[in-house]
């Protein structure tokens, strides 16, 4: 007898539908496999078999063909236990076909018939929304993400025995509400706690208002790692579609935790410097997110940047500048997306004083030198603001006056963002100055009078090359936004100018970034 149950196998950000055909006639008992199984999925034979005997049913002492079609598409992960036990069923006569049509059914099976949650559970879901099926089957542990597919119906039980006989309930598919909105501000650290840094906190949240990419530089101890992870409690909750698209990546990459909750807030992410190319763009086969697309709509804070290798650094150029990377594989590809903010901090010269006034710098200039090239002039030509960080003295450090706080700063980027978001509404640009490119920025960045001869100046003094030009123009628009400011203005101009202290990759000789360059 032959039967047929749908599952998918999950393909970058995509899942492809997939037919499980159980194929169970007379003959030798031998259960075979076809269609293109990793090891994975050929171990789940034995997975399936005990599952079903351990739940009260019977394994066919039959030859057994399962086919995973089509045939041309790789298939990796344990999600195919459960269709393939529910196609046995079905062909063996355990189970009524009928009752299987039209659904995508995914799932690991224990040895005793448990259900177990799998990578990938949402992208699945989406992909039997877009095939106008009636739902989709997953374990307890997966119900929650795939509860995210507004319009389908999702249903789920803890074991292989209880699914079969809750099949033909009226109930089994409920459904999906569709994504959750934020309703409070994820619990973390507080600007408030920040003392004496105030050029750090104008920087951090012109950054966060306009979706900037944001460098710190200074000595150790001035409170460059501080402000940038509070950088996530000043940004704005995640869009409903924005959810969608977080928790996608997320499931691919198994890291939604045990319970499965979508993605509401901006992710945080903050590898450390050993990270390899792989680990930070993606890649593997069959390929899988790196960091970059795990900060997708949120924040990717590189600590210490010249201790990264500079072959990992440079893997980032393309993704910041395309928002997206292309994983390249001889067998499959995949593309992730990587709209995130770059958020870095790092030392002025290896022994981390140049700059500072109370402790002198032991560093020579090739030391200086071969510490700053370690992260190239492209890279840092991609970060809309370089922000030096003074020393902080301790009668700031100890004063007991009131600090801004988060909530009131988000209030601040929030009308920001409003403001691009309005501006933006039929117009098809892009929603946060950031991205903004072409005849979109020339219009809304018009140079006021005097402007074009500020930026030569600085074009002259600091290098400026013309995609930090366009990034200057860009950080200028937000800070006028954050005026409630209709035109760029002159000092909005000179502001965005001063947060490029390190656009010619270098500084003086000595380590040192002159008074002039600084950003006060």
């Amino acid at each position: 007898m032959l039967a047929r149950v749908l599952t998918v196998a999950l393909g970058g950000v995509r899942a492809h539908l997939i037919s499980v055909e159980a194929d169970v006639r007379p003959g030798l008992p031998h259960t075979q496999i076809v269609g293109l199984p990793d090891a994975s999925v050929r171990e789940s034979k034995e997975r399936v078999h005990a599952a079903l005997r351990n739940s009260g049913f019977e394994w066919p002492a039959a030859r057994i063909t399962l086919n995973l079609a089509p045939a041309e598409l790789p298939k990796e992960g344990s999600g195919f236990d459960l269709p393939i036990a529910l196609a046995l069923l079905a062909a063996s006569g355990q189970a009524r076909p009928d009752d299987l049509e039209g659904i995508v059914w995914v799932g690991e099976l224990s040895l005793d018939g448990e259900l177990r949650p799998v990578r990938g559970a949402l992208v699945s879901a989406l992909a039997a929304r877009e095939h106008g099926l009636r739902g989709i089957v997953v374990p307890p542990g997966n119900f929650a993400e795939v509860s995210s597919a507004r319009g389908l119906g999702v249903g789920s039980a803890e074991s292989l025995q209880r699914m079969v006989t809750r099949l033909r309930e009226p109930d089994f598919l409920a459904p999906a509400p569709g994504p959750p909105e934020a309703c409070s501000r994820p619990a973390g650290p507080d600007l408030s706690e920040v003392r004496g840094q105030e050029t750090g906190r104008r920087a951090l949240e012109i950054a966060a208002a306009g979706g900037h990419n944001l460098l710190f530089i200074g000595p150790p101890g001035t409170g460059k790692t501080m402000l940038a992870r509070r950088l996530p409690t000043i940004l704005p909750p995640l869009e409903r579609a924005d959810v969608l698209d977080v928790t996608v990546i997320h499931s691919i990459a198994g890291t939604l935790g045990p319970s499965g909750d979508p993605v509401v807030h901006p992710p945080f992410r903050a590898p450390h410097h050993t990270i390899s190319d792989v680990g930070l763009v993606g890649g593997g086969n069959p390929p899988r997110p790196g960091e970059a697309s795990l900060a997708h709509r949120g924040v990717l804070f590189l600590d210490e940047l010249p201790e990264f290798r500079r072959s990992t650094l440079e893997s980032l150029r393309q993704p910041l500048e395309d928002r997206h990377v292309s994983i390249v594989r001889s067998r499959r590809s995949a593309t992730f997306p990587t709209a995130f903010q770059l958020v870095a901090s790092m030392n002025p010269c290896p022994c981390g004083r140049a700059g500072d006034p109370e402790r002198p710098c032991g560093c020579s200039s090739p030391e200086i030198r071969r510490y700053r090239g370690r992260v190239s002039g492209p890279l840092l030509d991609r970060i809309d603001l370089h922000v030096w960080m003074e020393p902080v003295d301790v009668a700031a450090i100890t004063d007991d006056s009131y600090e801004e706080s988060s909530v009131r700063v988000a209030e601040r980027v929030l009308r920001a963002r409003e403001v691009q978001r309005n501006r933006a509404d039929g117009s098809g640009s892009p929603a946060l100055n950031a991205e903004l490119d072409g005849r979109r920025l020339k219009e809304l960045c018009a140079l006021p009078e005097g402007g074009r001869a500020l930026l030569a100046a600085s074009l002259r003094r600091r290098g400026l090359s013309a995609r930090a030009v366009h990034r200057v123009l860009r950080v200028a628009r937000t800070i006028a936004d954050l005026d409630a400011s209709g035109s760029v203005k002159l000092a909005h101009l000179a502001e965005a100018a001063r947060y490029r202290v390190l656009s010619d990759g270098a500084s003086d000789p000595e380590g040192r970034v002159s008074a002039s360059t600084r950003s006060r």
